[in-house]
């Protein structure tokens, strides 16, 4: 089963990534400005799954990949795949998978563990 990963770009934009049950990302979305409307992106490509277009290109250096329409408008972009077949496979897994798909946000840099500072204190 795939997951939706929401991160923030340097430049303060979100993006998401669907990545395999192997962890390999198959497409990263456009920037979002606010990441909720990240989230509703996500909402709205799972929702009309069935609606969406994969337009297949082939890059000047002889890999594959492709574009994802939604409603006439491209909202994501493919990584690399060196054979059509393996193109064709993520394709596959998207459809199969994004309804089912989780969502991990990893946009907000709370960590898990407190900073040395914190422990030990300012010596």
């Amino acid at each position: 089963m795939g997951t939706f990963v929401i991160t923030k770009r340097q430049n303060g934009y979100y993006k998401y990534e669907f990545t395999s049950r192997k962890g390999k990302t198959i497409f990263m979305s456009d920037d979002f400005e606010l990441r909720f409307e990240c989230e509703e992106a996500i909402e709205e490509f799972r929702n009309n799954i069935e609606a969406v277009f994969f337009m297949k290109f082939k890059s000047k250096n002889g890999k594959f990949f492709f574009k994802i329409i939604l409603k006439e408008k491209e909202i994501a972009v493919s990584r690399k795949y060196t054979t059509q077949l393996l193109l064709q496979k993520g394709i596959d897994e998207i459809v199969r998978s994004v309804s089912k798909s989780e969502v991990l946000d990893f946009s907000v840099q709370d960590f898990a563990f407190p900073s040395a500072e914190e422990i030990f204190g300012n010596e």
